[in-house]
């Protein structure tokens, strides 16, 4: 009795609860009211980086981009499930995996968490695919004052692939918070062929200004 009563309580409790932004109405969809989920930067378009096309769920504006930094740099996971539900308004391919981007362990321990994975598990879940980690990422620099072809250089020798990862997939989908250069999703794609991916997508909550 008491494993239906928890959820269906839960039900309720969502179904009460006020809008995660203007805290004024009550929660409709992903954690926001109607009005603050219509309002929000959409895009729900393609942009091309690095001659790769990339879905993109909103614009780096308000009041997402600063959405994305407190839930980023902040630890306000409590936006979770609005930035996974813009991700999932995106008509995405049939994939097999979701890759999210990876962070170098001392962005780890600086923020306690990888934000994209985050997101990813939430995907994940929505769209009954597994979560696929096979590469990491090394040191991360700063890229300022390097040239276009420097960058790109430094970011994909960040990226290497785990040896112990035996699992293989064929069509996958990159998962990141946001694309400017599209420097980290071209650097982490070459990796992903070389370990046999034939179809390899990517999808981001924003898209900003390179």
């Amino acid at each position: 009795m008491l494993q239906f009563i928890n959820p269906l309580f839960r039900k309720i409790i969502q179904g009460i609860a006020s809008c995660t932004l203007c805290g004024i109405d009550r929660n409709h969809q992903h954690s926001l009211c109607k009005d603050c989920w219509q309002q929000l930067p959409w895009s729900k378009s393609t942009v091309q980086r690095q001659e790769m096309n990339i879905q993109v769920a909103c614009h780096y504006d308000y009041p997402i981009d600063r959405i994305i930094q407190k839930f980023k740099y902040e630890q306000h996971l409590h936006f979770q499930n609005l930035l996974a539900g813009t991700l999932i308004e995106l008509h995405l391919p049939k994939i097999q995996a979701i890759v999210p981007m990876p962070i170098s362990t001392q962005r780890l321990l600086e923020r306690g968490y990888n934000q994209s994975l985050v997101l990813a598990k939430i995907m994940a879940k929505q769209i009954n695919v597994p979560v696929w980690q096979p590469v990491s990422r090394l040191q991360q620099y700063s890229q300022k004052g390097l040239s276009r072809l420097e960058r790109l250089d430094n970011i994909e020798q960040q990226f290497q692939i785990n040896s112990t990862s035996k699992l293989r997939y064929r069509r996958v989908l990159i998962l990141d918070d946001v694309v400017t250069t599209g420097s980290s999703i071209h650097a982490l794609k070459q990796k992903l062929e070389q370990l046999g991916c034939h179809k390899i997508y990517a999808a981001c909550i924003a898209s900003a200004e390179t």
